[in-house]
């Protein structure tokens, strides 16, 4: 028998012996008056308290026990007397192992050592731990483990808990900040018989009692326009969206998104909307415009000022600055050499446009680590947005990059019916059936000028709170299952 199995046959030994006393630890109720954190807040001298939380350290001091107890909010150490419990308590106490989880009851004091702690008066086992926690209760490190177990990661990893309740925070305060301007939430299908939006290879679902195939939705865009249409001015929607490509350190085919649109807005609108916005969730959850990640030793790695005002450049700046002030007098294929010679990954089915954006996201993107808005993309990148009175050939749009990544798209919303046709059944190839004749109806009804706005919440998560990877921002990303 190997150790994990014995010290998992030890503990089921416990659990009969607990029942064998009449101990249930699975039924017992217990209501904590608190959480661990709040006694230590509001901590007064022999204050009668009962918290509730797992075990994550046990010392034996023969006639004396202490142990650590957690919850979300913390940890607070509990001591246990056998002349307090009586023998057949402390006895029971003696045998509790770290995972179990019990209801403490007691007053608080200060050891000698100045530790805030509760002297307990009786307690009662409301869970009973089969298997031990990781070996290293204070730190569990194996990626593979972190990710497929991540109660496992967040039972070990305080720091790890911090960030998904700040993501929370986050999450929070956007829509805090989105109703306090008038904006009203809504939620639209995951599941549509079009797929539009954004141009993503989606996942395809079969709906029974309909007897069609469904796709889950790439974007939350042409049902949010569809409530312009209808009279909604403001609105936002926070949801998942589903594309069904690469996994990487920024990508993961289920992700959610923060889309919102405002009428009679522009991209300008929008640029304002969306350095408020990133402004106060960051000072809101984290206290400070600037973020700092660090090195194990402490260094500065690297620094982030979210101080307005956010520098603007056009995006036909950016490439002439890095591929030649000439790059838009060449012909495509002397751009596509030229690329290449850069070091641009160019597929050999590249559009000349897509060459340009290769040259862009590979070689100009990460270095945008201050917030950058890019504005004035070609139009072929965005068919729903409208043209640029001053260069037709670009459209009313910009990429916020901060941490060297889009964290925001946003442009003037095309609202034209005939000009919108035309550039969806373009980028559509002429297969009919990819276009979203219902959006396209719903336009000709009239939708007012408007401003829109995405926002991948994942990767607004990994530059506020300093993660490198999407997965340490997602609890649950999507892994491969094992064999």
């Amino acid at each position: 028998m190997d150790d994990t199995n014995a010290l998992i046959a030890q503990r089921r030994a416990k659990l009969a012996g607990l029942e064998a006393r009449g101990i249930h630890p699975f039924t017992n109720k217990f209501r904590p008056s608190e959480t661990c954190q709040h006694a230590r807040e509001h901590y007064e001298e022999k204050r009668e308290v009962a918290l509730a939380g797992r075990i994550s350290s046990h010392r034996d001091m023969g006639k004396s026990q202490f142990i650590d107890i957690k919850d979300q909010s913390g940890r607070i150490q509990v001591y246990a007397q056998k002349q307090t419990l009586g023998d057949e308590q402390f006895e029971i106490f003696k045998h509790l192992d770290l995972g179990d989880f019990i209801g403490a009851q007691g007053t608080l004091f200060t050891t000698r050592t100045g530790e805030i702690t509760v002297h307990l008066k009786t307690f009662v086992v409301l869970a009973k731990a089969l298997r031990p926690p990781p070996e290293k209760w204070h730190g569990l490190a194996e990626t593979e483990i972190r990710y497929r177990q991540r109660y496992l990661d967040l039972m070990a990893n305080d720091e790890v808990k911090a960030v998904f309740l700040k993501r929370s925070q986050i999450i929070r305060e956007i829509r805090n900040f989105l109703h306090d301007r008038g904006f009203m939430e809504v939620e639209t299908p995951m599941m549509q018989a079009i797929p539009g939006g954004a141009a993503a290879q989606p996942f395809i679902t079969h709906h029974n009692s309909l007897g069609c195939d469904f796709y889950l939705r790439i974007a939350l865009e042409l049902y949010l326009k569809r409530l312009l249409v209808g009279g909604v001015d403001r609105v936002f929607e926070i949801g998942r969206n589903f594309r069904n490509e690469g996994l990487s350190r920024k990508h993961n085919p289920e992700f959610t998104m923060l889309e919102a649109y405002q009428a009679y807005g522009d991209y300008e609108t929008m640029m304002e909307l969306t350095q408020s916005m990133i402004c106060h969730v960051a000072q809101q959850v984290l206290g400070s415009l600037v973020i700092e990640s660090r090195d194990a030793q402490g260094q500065t790695q690297k620094r982030i000022d979210l101080t307005p005002p956010w520098k603007r450049v056009t995006y036909k700046t950016l490439i002439r600055e890095k591929a030649g002030s000439d790059w838009f007098e060449l012909t495509p294929p002397q751009r596509r050499e030229r690329a290449i010679q850069l070091g641009a990954e160019i597929g050999d089915n590249y559009e000349d446009f897509e060459v340009t954006g290769a040259v862009f996201e590979k070689l100009i993107e990460p270095t945008l680590i201050q917030p950058t808005f890019v504005t004035h993309l070609p139009r072929e990148l965005v068919p729903l947005a409208k043209l640029s009175p001053e260069d037709p050939t670009t459209v009313e749009v910009f990429e916020c990059c901060i941490n060297g990544q889009e964290i925001a798209p946003a442009y003037t919303e095309q609202n034209d019916p005939v000009e919108q046709r035309q550039r969806l059944e373009h980028q559509a190839g002429g297969e009919q059936q990819k276009l979203d004749e219902d959006f396209l109806v719903a336009l000709e009804h009239g939708m007012p000028p408007a401003g829109g706005l995405g926002i991948g919440i994942d990767r607004l998560c990994m530059m506020l709170l300093g993660q490198e990877s999407i997965r340490d921002v997602i609890l649950f990303p999507q892994m491969k299952p094992k064999v």
